[in-house]
């Protein structure tokens, strides 16, 4: 069996980045060899965006590291500062993919089509000189000799002196990301933080929250809470009632504290509850003053009438329907002050039942993975096992929405093909 130089397992956004790069950077005569377990390379970059791939972000380094969460941010740093959103922007450029802003810090393709971006990174890929091998599945990896090998189900196996595993997490499962690196890893002693479903829809067992299904709120913070009623993080993004929950930004980046909730002590609830602030930029008082300086002024008035646009009245009308109010009609001398009091409380703080996620099937992303201080962020390889690199979403570092898992992607493949590359100049 021929040794390669340079073996990468998964072609997903991380793998094929690094295949093209390693080419890049390597001379003519390295051999890098791509293996892929489905019959294409970069299915989930087709599947992201709703087919029109989020590739990265208009935030730098500086504002999109701490979005990551204090441990991943000071993973990413380096990655994140050698291959920034802006420099990945010129690149896609570069090969014929321009780019565009859009709403909540997010970059597209100009065309908004996510194969531009697949279809750009393969041709790139096989034009360096990467051998891209599809529908071959490995079953383990194992070093022997001083070598690498991959084991594929046909026995088709590859044997590389420089392994880069980027096999996926368990997200979107049909694409392919089963989570198979997690036994390899563990078989080498490696630790992993169980993976749970990220960037996911919220299930809810209310009936009222069903009936909303399709009902949108674009400005509203949305807040975790633990069974004790504190807030255990809050985004600020838009949120869409379905007939199974919630989803929308706002909620799916709140996801891994529910599909994995942390308790501070031992007698802690691991019940969780999203709370809904639809008025994020108005505090209790100025409702309050709004409200009563209403019922101070001549005439009868509805309740809705007075308030500041924001939100659909049906989400409004589900609010009171919490507290025992009829939204429909409501009247400002209907409002008793211990009525006003529970409905100022109710807008600031509309509290959602939980009980899941939609699972691995609908996640847009694994939390969890490879633990991050196993792994050199500055060259992507794995802590006291020669010439091993193991990086994108097997790795326990996500961000929310809008570009930032695949900008880590990139930068995480950026370094590994970089360092890859000078190891092999100094062999």
């Amino acid at each position: 069996m021929t040794t390669r130089d340079i073996g990468i397992v998964g072609a997903g956004a991380a793998g094929i980045w690094t295949a093209w790069r390693a080419a890049e950077e390597t001379s003519e005569s390295t051999d890098v060899v791509l293996l892929e377990k489905t019959p294409r390379v970069g299915t989930k970059i087709l599947a992201s965006g709703g087919q029109k791939c989020n590739l990265t972000t208009t935030l730098g380094p500086r504002d999109a590291g701490p979005l990551y969460g204090d441990e991943a941010e000071r993973f990413l740093r380096y990655g994140l500062w050698t291959l920034q959103p802006s420099e990945l922007r010129r690149r896609f450029d570069a090969i014929g993919v321009p780019t565009k802003e859009a709403h909540l810090q997010k970059i597209f393709p100009e065309s908004e089509r996510a194969v531009d971006v697949r279809d750009a990174l393969e041709r790139e890929t096989r034009e360096a000189g990467v051998e891209i091998r599809l529908e071959r599945p490995v079953q383990d990896i194992r070093f022997e000799d001083g070598e690498w090998t991959a084991a594929v189900d046909d026995g088709r196996n590859l044997r590389c002196r420089r392994l880069l595993c980027c096999p996926g997490g368990m997200s979107y499962p049909g694409t392919g990301t089963t989570g198979d690196g997690y036994e390899w890893m563990t078989d080498l002693g490696l630790d992993i933080v169980e993976p749970v479903p990220d960037l996911v829809g919220l299930l809810s067992p209310a009936d009222w929250v069903h009936e909303l299904a399709g009902v949108d709120v674009q400005t509203v913070e949305a807040q975790i809470l633990d069974g004790e009623g504190r807030i255990l993080a809050r985004r600020r993004r838009p949120i869409v009632f379905t007939h199974q929950g919630i989803s929308g930004p706002g909620a799916m980046d709140l996801a891994e504290h529910v599909t994995r909730p942390r308790t501070e002590r031992p007698d802690e609830s691991h019940q969780r509850t999203l709370a809904l602030d639809l008025y994020p930029d108005i505090d209790h008082d100025d409702l309050r003053a709004m409200i009563v300086d209403a019922a101070s002024s001549p005439g009868a008035c509805g309740v809705w009438s007075v308030l500041p646009d924001g939100f659909p009245r049906s989400v409004f009308r589900a609010a009171c329907q919490q507290i025992g109010l009829s939204g429909k009609g409501l009247m400002i001398d209907d409002l008793t002050a211990d009525r006003r009091n529970k409905l100022i409380h109710t807008l600031k703080r509309l509290c959602v039942p939980l009980s899941g996620s939609e699972g691995f099937e609908h996640a847009e992303v694994t939390a969890g993975g490879v633990a991050l201080e196993q792994i050199d962020p500055e060259s992507m390889r794995v802590n006291g096992i020669p010439q091993l690199y193991v990086f994108g979403e097997i790795l326990d570092a996500t961000g929310p929405i809008g570009g930032l898992n695949f900008q880590a992607a990139w930068s995480e493949a950026e370094v590994a093909a970089l360092a890859v590359a000078e190891d092999l100049s100094d062999s």
